[in-house]
């Protein structure tokens, strides 16, 4: 059986030289995120794109204020 290797890509709000950043990557109908300093053992969020639509207007919502 074959692995697919799935591309990350770093955020660009990450910071600290590393310390907090995430990366994100698409496969089939999935948003996945992951913690960079994991080197890609650690635990994976996975998103349909409209939860992480959902997810995202969220986020921007609680830093306006």
């Amino acid at each position: 059986m074959q692995t697919l290797s799935i591309p990350w890509r770093k955020s660009s709000y990450s910071t600290n030289g590393g310390q907090s950043c995430v990366e994100a990557a698409s496969a089939i109908g999935e948003i996945l995120i992951r913690d960079t300093k994991d080197n890609g053992c650690g635990p994976v969020l996975r998103f349909t794109p409209c939860a992480f639509a959902a997810f995202t207007t969220r986020l921007r919502q609680g830093a306006a204020q």
